[in-house]
C-alpha cells in the first residue's frame, strides 16, 4: 500500500513540477495567466469501518486552476497594442461569419493584416460594437459584434464650384509695358494660387496673375485684370472671351464685380472684399468648397474602447468601440493557448459589453499587459515541489527496504 500512496505523491508534485515551469517559461508572455496546482488527500475507507481508523491512501490532483490576477504593464508606440484595465477579455473570432467561434484573450498585441482587418498574432479579427461616427453606440450584445477593419479614405470627393480670394492690390503699382504672359513676370505684377478638385477627388492648381492697366476713360477709378490658369491652361469668364477686369475707387473700393464670376473651369472666382490701398500685395483670404477624400493618416483608442480614425482632410470618425467580454467563472474556461480561451460548460454563459462599465476595465492604448507572474514565488514554488518529489520518492526507497527485509527474514 505504501508504493500506491507514495505513487500519488509522485505523480501530484509532478503535475505541480509541471505547471511551476510552465509558469515560469511563460513569464515574458503578453497577458499570460499563471496556474496553480490543487491537491486533495484520498481516504480509504469501508462502510463498516470505525470512523477514527480510516486510512490515508494518498493525495490526487484536484485540478488544475489559472489564476486571473491582473499583470503589469509595458508601453508601447503602437496604438493598436491594447491592454484590459480591470476585468474582462479582448473578443477575436477567426473569420467573418458570425457563426465563428468567438474567443476570449488578454494578449492585446494587434496589428493590421493585408485586407487591413485588426488582427491578433494568429490572424484572428477583433471584435468591436457598432457606433455612430461621433463613437454614439449602436448596437449592444453578442449580435452586434463586427470585425474591425480600417478604411483607407474617409468620405465622397467633391468637385470645387467656388473659390474666394481676398486680396489687396497695391494702389501705386505701375501697369507693366510688356504684353501678359504667364512665362514673363515683367508682364504681370502679383500672383498667387490655390488648389482645387474635380468630381473624382483629382487636385489641379489654379493661379491668378494680376496686372495693373491704365485707362484715362476709367479715371480716377483703378484697373486691374486678373489673368486665370488651371494648370497650364487658361481658362475665362463665361461667356468671356478674356480677362476678368477688376475695378476700384478712388478709395481702393472694389465696385466691380462684387460677386462670384463663372469660368470655364466649371467654377466660380470672386474677389468680394479685396481693396486697393497703398499696402503692398497680400492675399488675407482663400477659401474653395472642394476636397478629395481623406486618407488615413492615424487609429487611436481611448478608455471607453473607442477606435478613432484620423484622416488627411481633417476628418476624425469613429470605427466602432472594442467589444469585451466575460464569463461567471473564468477558471472554468477552456484553454486554446495564445493567452486565449473558449467558453465551456463549467464557465458560465458569456457576457459582452463596454469598457470602463458594468463592470469591465478600461482599455489603455500603447500598452500590453504583462504575465501575472512573480519569478520568485515560482522559483520558490518549484524548490518546495522537488523536495517533495524526492520525500515521495525516498519513502519508495523505504517502503522496498522493509519490504526486502521482510523477504529475507522469510527466507
Amino acid at each position: 500500500m505504501t508504493f500506491f500512496i507514495s505513487l500519488t505523491g509522485l505523480n501530484a508534485s509532478q503535475t505541480e513540477l509541471s505547471v511551476l515551469s510552465n509558469n515560469i517559461a511563460n513569464v515574458a508572455t503578453s497577458g499570460f495567466k499563471k496556474s496553480r496546482v490543487d491537491f486533495g488527500d484520498i481516504v480509504s475507507r469501508s462502510p463498516s469501518q470505525a470512523a477514527n481508523r480510516a486510512n490515508g491512501a494518498g493525495v490526487a490532483v484536484m485540478g488544475v486552476k489559472q489564476q486571473f490576477g491582473q499583470g503589469g504593464y509595458q508601453t508601447s508606440s503602437n496604438a493598436l497594442d491594447l491592454s484590459v484595465e480591470g476585468q474582462g477579455f479582448f473578443l477575436v473570432r477567426s473569420g467573418a461569419s458570425s457563426t465563428d467561434t468567438l474567443a476570449l484573450s488578454r494578449n492585446g498585441s494587434f496589428s493590421v493584416d493585408a485586407d487591413r482587418w485588426v488582427v491578433d498574432n494568429e490572424g484572428r479579427r477583433l471584435q468591436v460594437l457598432p457606433t455612430t461616427s461621433d463613437g454614439a453606440l449602436t448596437g449592444a450584445g453578442a449580435s452586434a459584434l463586427q470585425a474591425l477593419r480600417l478604411p483607407t479614405a474617409s468620405g465622397d470627393p467633391q468637385a470645387t464650384t467656388a473659390v474666394r480670394f481676398v486680396a489687396n492690390l497695391p494702389a501705386t503699382a505701375a501697369a507693366p509695358a510688356a504684353s501678359f504672359s504667364r512665362d514673363d513676370a515683367a508682364s504681370y505684377n502679383h500672383a498667387t494660387s490655390t488648389t482645387v478638385y474635380d468630381a473624382a477627388g483629382n487636385a489641379s492648381t489654379v493661379t491668378l496673375y494680376y496686372r495693373r492697366i491704365e485707362d484715362a476713360g476709367a479715371l480716377p477709378n483703378k484697373l486691374w485684370e486678373v489673368h486665370a490658369f488651371q494648370g497650364d491652361s487658361a481658362i475665362d469668364p463665361v461667356p468671356g472671351p478674356g480677362p476678368q477686369t477688376l475695378t476700384f475707387d478712388p478709395d481702393g473700393v472694389l465696385l466691380s464685380p462684387t460677386g462670384p464670376v463663372d469660368y470655364s473651369g466649371d467654377f466660380s472666382i470672386s474677389h468680394a472684399d479685396s481693396a486697393s490701398t497703398s499696402q503692398p500685395f497680400s492675399v488675407g483670404f482663400s477659401e474653395q468648397d472642394g476636397y478629395a477624400p481623406g486618407r488615413l493618416e492615424s487609429v487611436g483608442v481611448d478608455r471607453e474602447g473607442v477606435v478613432r480614425a484620423s484622416f488627411s482632410n481633417g476628418e476624425t470618425l469613429a470605427l466602432g468601440k472594442v467589444a469585451l467580454g466575460n464569463v461567471p467563472n473564468p477558471q472554468g474556461l477552456r484553454q486554446n493557448g495564445n493567452v486565449s480561451w473558449t467558453v465551456s460548460g463549467i464557465s458560465g454563459d458569456l457576457v459582452v459589453g463596454e469598457p470602463a462599465q458594468e463592470g469591465f476595465g478600461g482599455i489603455a492604448s500603447g500598452s500590453l499587459e504583462r504575465s501575472n507572474v512573480d519569478l520568485t514565488d515560482e522559483l520558490v514554488g518549484l524548490i518546495t515541489a522537488q523536495r517533495n518529489f524526492q520525500a515521495n520518492a525516498r519513502a519508495i526507497d523505504t517502503a522496498s527496504s522493509l519490504l526486502q527485509t521482510i523477504i529475507q527474514l522469510r527466507s
